[in-house]
């Protein structure tokens, strides 16, 4: 059982940056790949980044690719991604997710535990 909790949201004009982080409960931290995942008003949750259990290998959605960078320190328990260059189209809940495995996934049902959320909010 992995409990996730995500911070760092906020208000940011366009063009700035954010950093996100998800801190995790448990010991198990480093078997994990942690996904994040965001959702604006009305539409469909899509998946943002991903990163293996060593932080050896990221993988992004190319609407954030160049702009995004996730990283981890397993000795906290925590995943970050640094979010540059932000632009409207980013404003969105923001959601950390953990699964089991070696793979890197986009794919939301590959994921077995979810954070609450962040909100992001970019302003033009």
């Amino acid at each position: 059982q992995v409990q996730l909790v995500e911070s760092g949201g906020g208000l940011v004009q366009a063009g700035g940056s954010l950093r996100l982080s998800c801190v995790a409960s448990g010991r198990t931290f480093g078997q994990y790949v942690i996904g994040w995942f965001r959702q604006a008003p009305g539409r469909e949750r899509e998946f943002v980044a991903a990163i293996n259990r060593s932080g050896s290998s990221t993988y992004y959605a190319a609407s954030v690719k160049g702009r995004f960078t996730a990283s981890r320190d397993n000795a906290k328990n925590t995943v970050f991604v640094q979010m540059n260059s932000l632009e409207p189209d980013d404003t969105a809940v923001h959601y950390c997710a953990a699964r089991g495995g070696t793979l890197v996934s986009a794919r939301e049902d590959q994921y077995d535990y979810w954070g609450q959320g962040t909100q992001v909010t970019v302003s033009s």
